[in-house]
């Protein structure tokens, strides 16, 4: 019998540790006592040999997991408790690596929304199954921040420069288009997700390859098949300035609407995404690395004007009007100059 009020049910069954999200109200956004209770659970998981694999799903039919509870981080950053916005993101970054480096299979069924942390909580697994229902997006330069979780490490190895363009603009994509670009592995149609889980333990976890191919199908052609050439032509400029200028000689209703999108993001935000990935797609660069350094941009970014009026407009007023300092972006610069 579980606790009612937890937010992170878990169990073993089967072979199968079950991680399973529940906090629908709030769309399963990530607050710090569902971070280390996953991560609690699978460093439990870790040497028992009752587990041979790990599933992590949502009870709610909306969203798989909507990201971290940035509610949470604005608030603590509002009255200076700067300690607090630091115990989150160390907590959160610690479980996207953990996932990262788990010696048994994680399996992600990502049914619904799975937006900024929620992909850290899956991206970095090695199955990820995604339905007709998913929708993926690293939003975060809408409200003043930027890709964190790692994406600064896997947005820039994703199929061509799909990754500069997804966490530039914050553009939510289908599950046929993240199976498409590499963020998701197997794409089943949602009313097999149950039946794949049971599967998944009626095995044991033993025989995880041949259950997913009796399960997967070949998606459906993604939104982004016929702006794949635009998307590399565009994205693949070696300044932000550059990108502005190539979507703006491209022309087209798809460029069109990819500057709005742009423009209507934190330009400090946009400076510090540009600079994470072109320091996280450098071949040497680890996940650790990428990490590291977004963890420190994290704590600085939650004491600036754009995350807080970005998060107010998108979050807690929901005006959807953010007002921008552009005076915020020579600091930002100077970030990444020292």
């Amino acid at each position: 019998m579980h606790d009612p009020v937890e937010t992170v049910r878990t169990a073993v069954s089967g072979g199968i540790g079950s991680l399973v999200l529940d906090r629908p109200g709030a769309l399963n956004a990530l607050d710090l006592r569902m971070v280390r209770g996953m991560r609690e659970a699978l460093d439990a998981w870790r040497a028992d040999d009752a587990v041979r694999a790990v599933v992590v799903r949502s009870t709610s039919p909306k969203a798989f997991c909507s990201g971290g509870d940035i509610r949470a981080v604005r608030e603590a950053a509002l009255r200076g408790d700067r300690a607090a916005v630091r115990e989150y993101f160390v907590s959160e970054y610690g479980l996207n690596a953990a996932i990262a480096a788990y010696p048994k299979p994680y399996v992600a069924l990502i049914d619904g929304y799975a937006l900024g942390g929620g992909l850290g909580i899956s991206v970095h697994g090695a199955v990820r199954v995604v339905t007709e229902r998913s929708g993926l997006a690293m939003p975060e330069t809408a409200i003043g921040f930027f890709p964190d979780i790692g994406a600064s490490y896997f947005l820039p190895r994703l199929r061509g420069r799909t990754g500069w363009y997804l966490g530039l603009t914050g553009r939510r994509i289908s599950g046929a288009a993240a199976v498409e670009c590499g963020l998701a592995t197997h794409y089943v149609h949602s009313v097999e997700l149950a039946a794949l889980e049971r599967e998944l333990t009626a095995t044991g976890g033993e025989r995880l390859t041949e259950v997913l191919g009796r399960h997967a199908t070949v998606p459906p052609a993604s939104e982004l098949a016929g702006h794949r050439e635009a998307i590399d032509r565009c994205f693949a400029a070696d300044s932000l300035n550059g990108v502005f200028e190539r979507l703006t000689a491209e022309g087209g209703d798809w460029a069109e609407e990819t500057l709005a999108e742009l423009r209507g993001a934190s330009p400090s935000a946009l400076h510090m995404t540009f600079e994470l990935l072109r320091r996280g797609a450098r071949p040497d660069a680890s996940l650790a690395d990428c990490l590291a350094l977004e963890l420190r941009t994290a704590c600085r970014t939650a004491d600036t004007h754009d995350f807080a009026e970005g998060v107010r407009a998108a979050l807690v007023d929901k005006d959807r009007r953010p007002t921008w300092d552009l005076a915020q972006l020579d600091t930002v610069r100077g970030w990444f100059e020292q």
